[in-house]
């Protein structure tokens, strides 16, 4: 797993060990990336970070700061290690996405670009805590980009602005307005 594109590219990723660990392939990256543009100066915030790639990503490609959150230690150490080895500073949370949506909510955090990609068998318990605990945080015309199984989508109650299949991959971009 590599850093796709923008100033990172080709720098190598690890990922953590485990079954829920389903990191999002380069060329999944690379199209989901085509499709949203311009990251630049966006404050993103990668739910269910895993490795950290989507916001290492869009780190690479421009965005402003980015927060990674997600419950298993292994994987908060994967982000730590990787953002250590691209020497780029972003605030790392070992919480529960859901927990740290409040505490966000709370203080007032909003972002422009979010990343939802949890375990597939997660997925359809995800929906309606997550629609109602996301609006808070997103700013206005954020966008926000959930990865699940086509099979077993993640469904949220926010407009749908494009939605991609790749293999059993399900791409949904949602916009705020």
């Amino acid at each position: 797993m590599r850093v796709v594109a923008g100033e990172l590219r080709g720098r190598r990723l690890k990922a953590p060990r485990g079954r829920d660990v389903r990191p999002t392939s380069d060329r999944v990256r690379e199209a989901l990336f085509s499709v949203l543009s311009n990251v630049s100066g966006a404050r993103v915030l990668d739910l269910f970070a895993g490795s950290g790639a989507l916001g290492i990503e869009a780190l690479s490609r421009g965005a402003a700061a980015a927060v990674f959150v997600d419950a298993s230690a292994a994987a908060v150490a994967a982000v730590q290690a990787n953002l250590e080895a691209l020497a780029l500073e972003a605030e790392v949370r070992a919480l529960p996405a859901q927990r740290f949506l409040a505490t966000a909510r709370e203080s007032g955090r909003q972002y422009d670009l979010v990343f939802i990609d949890p375990p597939y068998r997660l997925a359809g318990a995800l929906g309606e805590p997550l629609s109602a605990a996301l609006p808070p945080v997103l700013a206005p015309g954020a966008r926000v980009v959930v990865e699940s199984d086509r099979r077993a989508p993640l469904e949220l109650r926010l407009p749908l602005a494009d939605e991609r299949r790749y293999g059993d991959t399900l791409i949904r971009i949602h916009e705020f307005r």
